[in-house]
C-alpha cells in the first residue's frame, strides 16, 4: 500500500502560496512589484520605462493564465479569521509551448517585495518552486538565470545548489556597460540527491537577491 495520503502542497516552512485573483488588492500588489525600478533594473532584459498599470496588468495575467504555476507569495495569515495572509512575492513555473512540453522543463521567476527582503524568503520559495516542479509537476530540469553584475542572486543560486551551466556573455546593456547572463541549473536527480536538511537550511539563512529574477 502505498504511503502516499492527500496533503496541502501550497505551503512551506515559512510561507503560503496561492492563485492570483482578479481583485483590486491583488492589482495593487502586482503593480507595486512591477514599479520598482531598482529590483527590475537586476533582472528584466527589457529597457527600463516607468511601469504603467496596462503593463503590469498584463504580466499578471501572464502570471495567472500562462505559467505551469503562477502563484502569490503570503505570510501565513494571523487569525483563523483571516482568509489569506500578507502578499510579499510573486513566483513562476514557466510554461514552454505544448510543442516543447515533452522536454519537461522550466525556469523561475520570482520577485519579492523590498520590504520583506533579507529574510530569506526569496529562498525559501525558490526551493519550493524546485520541490513542486520536480516533486508534483514532474519536471525533469529547472534553471534561473542572473545577470553577472547582480552577485548577491548569483551567490544564492549557488548556495541552494543550481550548478553554473554557462555565460552569454555581455548579452545585456546596462548603465553603460555589457554584462553577462548567468545560467543556473538543476536537474531532478541532482534536487533529490539533496539531504532534507540541505533542502531546509537553504532557505534559513537570510538570502541577498536583489528581490527579482524575471530575465523578460
Amino acid at each position: 500500500m502505498s504511503a502516499t495520503k492527500p496533503f496541502d502542497p501550497f505551503r512551506s516552512e515559512r510561507l503560503v502560496y496561492r492563485a492570483v485573483d482578479e481583485t483590486r488588492e491583488d492589482e495593487a500588489f502586482v503593480y507595486s512589484i512591477q514599479r520598482d525600478a531598482e529590483a527590475q533594473s537586476g533582472a528584466s532584459y527589457g529597457l527600463l520605462r516607468p511601469e504603467s498599470k496596462r503593463s503590469s496588468n498584463k504580466f499578471k495575467e501572464h502570471v495567472a493564465e500562462k505559467c505551469i504555476l503562477g502563484a502569490i507569495v503570503c505570510l501565513p495569515p494571523a487569525s483563523k479569521e483571516e482568509v489569506a495572509g500578507k502578499p510579499i512575492g510573486i513566483v513562476c513555473l514557466k510554461a514552454n509551448p505544448p510543442h516543447f512540453a515533452h522536454h519537461r522543463n522550466s525556469d523561475i521567476s520570482i520577485d519579492i517585495a523590498r520590504e520583506h527582503r533579507g529574510k530569506g524568503y526569496g529562498a525559501e520559495a525558490i526551493m519550493w518552486l524546485l520541490w513542486y516542479g520536480f516533486q508534483i509537476a514532474g519536471l525533469h530540469r529547472i534553471e534561473i538565470h542572473a545577470f553577472s553584475f547582480n552577485t548577491g542572486a548569483v551567490r544564492l543560486y549557488e548556495r541552494l545548489g543550481f550548478k553554473e551551466e554557462g555565460r552569454l556573455r555581455e548579452r545585456m546593456w546596462f548603465d553603460g556597460g555589457w554584462h553577462d547572463d548567468v545560467v543556473f541549473g538543476m536537474l531532478e536527480h541532482e534536487w533529490r540527491g539533496m539531504s532534507k536538511e540541505a533542502r531546509k537550511i537553504s532557505w534559513m539563512n537570510k538570502d541577498k537577491v536583489s528581490g527579482s529574477d524575471r530575465n523578460s
